[in-house]
């Protein structure tokens, strides 16, 4: 059963952490990994180093419309793929994070995270919120 009184709360809390996440991931490619270091590590598993800005601009541009709630679902609707492509780089390493090169566990957490958030809505507070074959639901629950 839901609690309708609370689960916008719910979808923003979960909307609030993915989006959270995402400019999360593209300030380490920025600052720690640096931009030639990401796409050289691209380039060693295989795909091209051009990829490298694209992915750390649908990051932080796909963070933001998460977290602020503008067309979420949508979006994390569209940065799944990368979502699945970190699973595939991480899944030959072992299931715990900490595993040298990273395990797939928490690739495969998030990736479940933004289905839910396509899935349940944007929730409470989204400035534009996205729906799905219907009417979109009020942004203020």
């Amino acid at each position: 059963m839901i609690d309708t009184r609370f689960a916008p709360y719910g979808a923003l809390s979960l909307r609030v952490a993915l989006g959270v996440m995402f400019i999360a991931h593209a300030y380490l490619k920025l600052a720690i990994f640096t931009v030639p270091g990401f796409a050289g590590f691209l380039g060693q598993i295989g795909l091209p180093g051009f990829l490298a800005w694209p992915i750390i601009l649908a990051e932080t541009l796909g963070g933001l419309a998460i977290l602020t709630g503008f067309y979420g679902r949508y979006v994390s609707l569209a940065l799944l793929p990368i979502l699945l492509g970190a699973l595939s780089v991480h899944a030959p390493n072992g299931w715990l994070f900490t595993a040298p090169n990273g395990g797939w566990e928490y690739p495969a957490f998030l990736a479940v995270a933004a289905v839910a958030h396509v899935l349940i809505g944007d929730g409470a507070l989204a400035l534009r919120p996205a729906a799905f074959g219907g009417a979109s639901k009020p942004a203020l629950a």
